[in-house]
């Protein structure tokens, strides 16, 4: 049987897994690759650790599958979405910011202040915001201008893997489009639109941009021999791990909704042409498009509790589900705002408790975290619907969809069924059926879904906590309207 493995690198760590013709995991080798912060709102990362782990990651998952590496058909990558990855003409790292980064919150308020924009949006669809590329690179102009002139490529996170595995310089139509680098619906690179950001000079940094399927280059004779994978081993272009995870989980039809309960908060319906008024968009397929409201305010709330309060141990993640499961919800209950790292257009918002009162358990504030994360969830598909985007029949997956307290919790607030995505890896299975396309195997990514994918768990809302969870989100966004002003003197305060 022919073999596809897929390769997710996000921003808190990479996996690969390996899979059959049916979807069917073999092995799953997974390595936490670390950030840095070297200073106030910066996230970055090490891209020579990012391939260590990768050879070993790759040594690792053939010896557990038994497998061969001639048994691999294709292989396929997902990766974090905009941050800034800028390579040098050696293909070595100038410097590689993630996508939780803030540094650039500065430029991309003067942008929403001077039109930059509004200009951006009539080409891109989007506004930019403070992690996204432009506003990085436009940061990097003016505070690292020697970095910058440096360097020869910029790519997103999984083309840093697809270059470790090919040595060749590419990009996909997902990620690009998903970092507000591409004119819509043309899915094409736009000089105009680099003019806006006052980026043009760098048009020769973008990569060669494929589609998400298209073969990318094969394995080369030396990672090859490092890993044991088989020399000229076909790999795709991939995806930004937000489209690999809708895809992984079966969502590929105009109409479907994918919420991704992981690092960020991922919101996305796919459309038939780019939509006004969300977060981001971009294109998917030939014809299709995914319309998204997203933010960093998901399951790395959790992560940061686990670490931090609870040891950071294995058990952590599965002692705060118990914890929160135990507690009750109650008119009175604690309300928790989800920004540790800013909020979808106000990167000055940050996390905190609102309503704690002596008489709360850790239970309870436990209980509010996963409360918050939800409430961001159902903030952003109330975003989605404004926009007249249907977000009925939602799947849901990431790693936070395997809590017992984030499905129910969403389904009570939204007071409609949701499903949950049978494949706990869903961004490394779309990257592994990416593969499984591109090299014949399957002829569409719909043939791939209907072979590769299993049927998703419904979980029904218990109709009698919508009511309750309905005042309670009311007065959760009124109190984060109330803090909007505090929010940018705290920033000021530090000199931001």
């Amino acid at each position: 049987m022919t073999l596809f493995l897929g390769i997710d690198a996000g921003n808190t760590g990479v996996k690969a897994v390996l899979f059959d013709s049916n979807g069917v995991e073999l092995a799953r080798s997974v390595r936490e690759t670390g950030s840095s912060s070297p200073g106030p709102g910066m996230v970055e990362r090490d891209i020579n650790r990012l391939r260590s782990d990768l050879v070993d990651l790759i040594i690792e998952i053939l010896d557990k599958s038994g497998k061969s590496g001639k048994d691999i058909g294709g292989i396929g990558t997902s990766g974090h979405g905009n941050g800034l990855y800028l390579i040098n003409k050696d293909h070595e790292q100038v410097i590689a910011i993630q996508s939780m980064d803030t540094r650039a919150s500065g430029i991309a308020a003067d942008w929403h202040n001077d039109g930059t924009a509004d200009a951006a949006f009539k080409i891109a669809y989007q506004r930019p915001w403070a992690s996204q590329t432009p506003t990085l690179l436009s940061w990097m102009k003016y505070n690292k201008p020697e970095l910058v002139d440096s360097s020869v490529h910029l790519l997103m996170c999984k083309d840093v893997i697809t270059l470790a595995l090919t040595d060749e310089i590419v990009g996909d139509v997902t990620d690009m489009g998903g970092a507000g680098l591409l004119s819509l619906p043309e899915n094409s690179y736009s000089d105009d639109l680099l003019e806006v950001y006052g980026l043009r000079k760098y048009s020769n940094l973008l990569p060669k941009l494929l589609w998400p399927t298209d073969i990318a280059g094969v394995v080369t004779d030396d990672f090859a021999a490092r890993t044991g994978l088989s020399a000229g081993t076909p790999v795709v272009a991939g995806f930004f791990d937000v489209i690999s995870s809708a895809v992984g989980a079966g969502v590929t039809k105009l109409g479907q909704t994918s919420v991704i309960i992981g690092t960020w908060s991922i919101n996305q319906a796919i459309v038939d042409k780019p939509a006004a008024g969300v977060f981001m968009s971009c294109g998917i397929l030939p014809g299709l498009f995914m319309a998204m409201d997203n933010s960093a305010t998901s399951a790395t709330n959790l992560e940061w509790v686990a670490h931090h309060l609870m040891g950071g141990s294995k058990d952590a993640f599965i002692d705060a589900d118990r914890i929160s499961f135990e507690a009750s919800l109650t008119p009175s209950s604690p309300l928790y705002h989800p920004y540790l790292y800013g909020a979808a257009g106000d990167s000055n918002a940050r996390a905190g408790i609102f309503g704690l009162a002596g008489w709360h358990s850790a239970g309870d504030l436990m209980r509010a975290v996963f409360e918050g994360v939800a409430f961001a969830h159902v903030q952003h598909i109330e975003t989605l619907r404004s926009a007249d985007i249907p977000t009925e029949g939602i799947i849901l997956s990431g790693g936070g969809s395997r809590s017992p307290v984030w499905p129910q919790m969403l389904a009570d607030m939204l007071g409609k069924s949701v499903s949950v995505s049978s494949q706990p890896e869903a961004g490394a299975l779309g990257a592994a059926m990416a593969a499984a396309v591109g090299t014949g195997f399957y002829q569409s990514l719909d043939e791939a879904v209907t072979s590769m994918t299993k049927a998703p768990r419904l979980v029904r809302p218990a109709i009698s906590n919508y009511a309750l969870y309905e005042k309670r989100y009311k007065l959760w966004r009124a109190v984060q309207n109330s803090l909007t002003t505090h929010w940018e003197t705290l920033m000021e305060l530090r000199g931001e």
